[in-house]
């Protein structure tokens, strides 16, 4: 057990250097931030001056050390766009982001298993293959589209909910059913698959030769064993909300980081971009570490060592 904790501990503080290498050399490739925070007409020594200012006119390799050594003190630097520390800002954004996705998160897991168990218990009827059909149109469909059609069927023609923004519970609605709707399509039909894999198993058909009614089958002895593929989605599914916000935070102007990070890449703030793709780095790292150890919780014949 110990052994498994070091190795994944290991393993996440190496993702997540590779992460800060990747982030950092792309960012340097993409261009002159300088070009866009200076006028056109400004002269050279204006420009050099900024660099420096900016740490920038140095080499890659010594703009690295100094990076990564700032950063393990939880130093980004400073916005090149609000002149504020990129920690403070990526840490304001991240409750709005996290509220999002615990909301499509809930959608998620409500919405998709119940789907998927009623799909499996009714293989071949009509629900299943309406099941089947819209869960398939769910993961084909790209969230940014669908979130522009919710936009102006909910908002704009019925006007029952606001068209973008934070504030009450209705402005969430919106941007949580988009950001869900490729993950309830996957793990509906991943129950799906699950369930009527064990459904005709030796243990199913034993206990319901002992009298067992068909809910206690399903929740008592089949649920607990497609548990396991379950968290194992789930948890690639959270990777996928906190990236996916990215966008749906864009279309419905959703103040968390994914709309920062957008921000910042057309204005060039390597800081805020950098401290904010770590931050979800990090917690999407956190967040595959302790699914790994709920794994020993749900099923007692796992043995890490």
């Amino acid at each position: 057990m110990n052994n498994y904790l070091i190795a994944r501990a290991l393993g996440a503080l190496v993702v997540i250097a590779g992460v800060t290498l990747v982030v950092f050399v792309v960012l340097r490739l993409t261009g002159d931030p300088t070009s866009l925070l200076l006028d056109p007409a400004a002269p050279r020594e204006a420009y050099d001056q900024l660099r420096e200012d900016l740490g920038i006119d140095k080499p890659i390799p010594v703009q690295y050390a100094k990076f990564l050594s700032d950063a393990l003190r939880g130093d980004f630097g400073t916005s090149f766009q609000y002149h504020r520390s990129a920690t403070a800002l990526v840490l304001d954004s991240v409750p709005a982001t996290l509220q999002l996705t615990a909301a499509a998160l809930a959608i998620t897991i409500g919405v998709g298993v119940p789907l998927g168990i009623w799909s499996a218990i009714r293989r071949d009827s009509v629900s299943d293959f309406v099941i089947s059909t819209v869960t398939l149109i769910g993961q084909s469909m790209p969230n940014f589209w669908l979130g522009i059609v919710l936009i102006l069927f909910f908002a704009v023609q019925l006007k029952w909910l606001p068209t973008s923004g934070s504030g009450d519970w209705k402005h969430l609605i919106l941007p949580a059913i988009t950001l869900a709707s490729h993950p309830v399509s996957k793990i509906a039909r991943v129950t799906r698959t699950e369930f009527l894999e064990h459904l005709g198993k030796d243990y199913v058909r034993t206990a319901k030769a002992k009298g067992l009614t068909e809910r206690v089958v399903l929740m008592r002895h089949t649920f607990r064993n497609v548990l396991i593929p379950l968290v194992t989605i789930i948890s690639l599914d959270l990777g996928y909300l906190l990236g996916g916000a990215i966008i749906v935070e864009t279309v419905f102007a959703w103040p968390g980081m994914g709309r920062l990070i957008i921000q910042a890449i057309n204005q060039r703030d390597f800081p805020v971009i950098q401290a904010a793709v770590i931050y979800i780095a990090v917690l999407i790292v956190a967040i595959n570490f302790i699914v790994d150890m709920l794994y020993m919780l749900l099923d007692p014949r796992i043995r890490m060592t």
